[in-house]
């Protein structure tokens, strides 16, 4: 009795820290591969914040479509459950169009969740013991409620930002409702897709050279005043989407309570803070990852490896 195999549709992906140049090999295999982008980038999520985000320029959206960028307003968090819809929803479009999807990004949740398929847990929202636990962290700070996050479940702690209160109420909620760790509520799905990820890198003190001046040309393109903007349009500093990386600093300086060097310096120490972070979810060890250096000089290198293994699914 003979036998059929089903090939699996291809995704490619490409992770590493920020400010290593994923955008930008991006940009260059689609000059050779027919393909689009679907972003996997947190921040990149809000409309209005271009420059802090470092989203892709129009000259490279261009070259290439991208996916789940400017999807939502400041004020409009997006849960990691509707990334996934959205995601899974922006892939299948491209495959029906006969084109390459590439999942490309740095924040490690979205990336593993579909890589992964991680299916959310199945823990409805509650808005009143979410505003019970908004008001706790009035009390204690956001950090003592991520000590009890600690205490209940510490492997669900390490993977989030101490910082990140709305997680780390959302990690809270699931717990109390599901007598279950949160850790242990996500359930995996077979994967639809036949992946291939490529990692890029860089030796450290070459990578936070790299940010540190994005971040001086970022002041210079005018992100002190991307900011502004947002405050005037009525977004208020305590928004998640105001307490990114980048944005959070600049309202400090804009209130008064540091002069800009002070918040430059500060947006430098915590992208490197973040770059350290971002290495836990993407492990130079993991190798379901292709580890290459982050240099203009290996782009045909990495494209002719991604076209061997495109190759293979044929």
């Amino acid at each position: 009795m003979g036998s059929s195999v089903t090939t699996r549709p291809s995704l490619l992906v490409i992770v590493g820290p920020t400010g290593v140049g994923k955008t930008a090999l991006a940009v260059y295999l689609a000059r050779h591969i027919p393909m689009e982008v679907v972003s996997a980038d947190s921040r990149q999520v809000y409309r209005w914040m271009d420059i802090g985000t470092a989203k892709p320029t129009p000259e490279e959206m261009a070259v290439v479509r991208h996916h789940l960028v400017d999807v939502t307003a400041p004020d409009r968090p997006i849960s990691l459950a509707e990334f996934q819809q959205m995601a899974y929803a922006a892939i299948e479009g491209i495959l029906r169009r006969g084109l390459l999807p590439a999942l490309v990004g740095g924040t490690g949740q979205y990336v593993r969740s579909i890589v992964e398929g991680w299916q959310a847990p199945e823990v409805p929202p509650n808005q009143a013991l979410r505003d019970a636990l908004y008001r706790v962290a009035g009390r204690i700070g956001a950090g003592g409620l991520y000590q009890r996050l600690k205490s209940l479940d510490p492997e669900a702690a390490r993977r989030i930002d101490p910082r990140n209160l709305r997680r780390t109420v959302r990690a809270l909620e699931v717990i109390l409702i599901s007598g279950r760790r949160f850790s242990e509520s996500r359930r995996r799905a077979p994967l639809p897709y036949r992946i291939l990820q490529i990692g890029l890198t860089l030796p450290r003190d070459e990578l936070y050279a790299r940010v540190d001046a994005r971040v001086d040309g970022m002041i210079g393109a005018g992100l002190v005043e991307e900011v502004q903007s947002l405050l005037e349009m009525g977004y208020s500093p305590g928004l998640p989407s105001m307490s990114a990386l980048g944005y959070r600093e600049i309202v400090e300086y804009l209130q008064g309570e540091v002069d800009l060097e002070e918040a430059v310096q500060a947006i430098k120490h915590h992208t490197h803070r973040l770059i350290r972070q971002q290495y836990t979810w993407f492990r130079l060890d993991d190798p379901s990852i292709h580890w290459f250096w982050a240099r203009e000089s290996v782009r045909e290198e990495i494209l002719a490896f991604v076209q061997s293994w495109l190759a293979q699914a044929n």
